[in-house]
């Protein structure tokens, strides 16, 4: 019997990532990319107002809040005229002149000359002229020309998973595509003569199509572009003519149903020349008894998995998951381990390791221990 770890090196061994395929940034979440993404530009590319207010030059609101007099001792406020106004997206240049200031919005332009933008808060809100409170420094409230990626920079890393903030920051250089490692792709088939598609009404002796849905599901959990072909006939000529056509366009073939007894000697038997496939005991359960090849020209990682859901969805757990993970480009493919408390005992059959079915309860930590 070999063990689970050796069957995991046997199955991960045969691992092929799909070549590299440039697609569109829309198209590109979740996927590992597969190229260093250098900008070409400064991003933002020009100066801008980080927020609404009015465009200044800091030095001429320098003395804002301070008690400044006139030439006969009365305090006055610091007022300046408002030239103009500049929205989001504006192109028309402006040039501000001292003592001047310009209404802008968050992300317009800067005018030539302003270095700073004084908020709202900081004013009366005038329009026409604008009473000022409080003093800006230099640089205040203003994204600079190349503050967040200078020219040269790299937006993205290859072998970086692309989520939601690398797709901004790609739009933000603006790429349109990005080369990523594809999803490897998956067909998942079911053979048995008991098998009914769940449109059908099972009759006598026959249960549903149960390992083709779920398998499909986890396949595509696991991150897998997935083809659910669904039941396949047991006639040999029909199960070889669809698992070659599978082989063609698959990277991974799963084929639920098919090992133990004599049913999986006609499986092999229908498959004989296509590879070779060896179906072993593993020191598991469930799914002890399951079945890998290297099938087609390609020699693509093919599966023998049991009939019963449970033990199918376990072998592909432990088997078959990893196997996606790495063709995704994933340097961890196995799932995070978590220790655990039982709160009943658990048995286990002697010599091989158990996958049960739990639910995991978070404790509460309270005066330093676990409850």
């Amino acid at each position: 019997m070999r063990s689970v770890e050796d069957q995991q090196i046997k199955v991960t061994a045969a691992a092929v990532a799909p070549r590299p395929v440039r697609v569109a940034i829309s198209e590109a979440q979740g996927l590992l990319c597969a190229e260093d993404v250098v900008t070409e530009q400064p991003l933002p590319g020009f100066d801008q107002a980080a927020i609404d207010g009015y465009a200044v030059r800091s030095v001429d609101v320098a003395g804002a809040g301070a008690n400044i007099r006139d030439e006969d001792g009365n305090a006055v406020d610091l007022t300046l005229p408002v030239v103009g106004e500049v929205a989001a997206g504006s192109r028309q240049p402006i040039r501000l002149q001292p003592r001047q200031t310009v209404r802008v919005d968050t992300g317009a332009p800067l005018p030539t000359l302003a270095d700073a933008v004084l908020p709202l808060d900081f004013t009366d809100g005038g329009r026409a002229r604008v009473k000022v409170y409080e003093p800006v420094r230099s640089g205040d409230y203003v994204r600079r020309i190349g503050d967040d990626v200078q020219p040269g920079d790299l937006a993205v890393r290859a072998g970086t998973i692309i989520g939601p903030a690398q797709v901004g920051l790609l739009a933000a250089v603006g790429r349109d595509k990005v080369l990523v490692h594809p999803r490897p792709r998956l067909s998942v088939l079911s053979v048995g003569g008991e098998l009914v598609d769940i449109d059908r009404t099972p009759g006598p002796g026959q249960v549903y199509d149960v390992n083709s849905y779920a398998l499909a599901a986890a396949a595509r959990d696991a991150g897998a572009d997935v083809n659910r072909v669904g039941i396949v006939s047991g006639d040999p000529k029909r199960l070889r003519d669809v698992v070659e056509g599978q082989l063609v366009r698959s990277e991974v073939v799963v084929i639920a149903g098919a090992v133990g007894g004599w049913a999986s000697e006609q499986i092999r038997e229908a498959l004989e020349g296509l590879g070779e496939l060896e179906i072993t005991r593993v020191a598991m359960h469930p799914g002890s008894v399951q079945g890998f090849g290297l099938l087609g020209r390609d020699e693509v990682p093919t599966f023998l998995l049991p009939s019963n859901p449970v033990g199918a969805l376990v072998v592909f757990e432990v088997m078959v998951r990893p196997l996606i993970r790495i063709a995704l480009g994933r340097r961890h493919p196995m799932r995070r381990v978590v220790r655990a408390r039982t709160i009943l005992p658990i048995a286990s059959i002697p010599g091989r390791r158990g996958y049960l079915r739990a639910q995991l309860n978070r404790s509460v930590c309270h005066r330093g221990t676990d409850r």
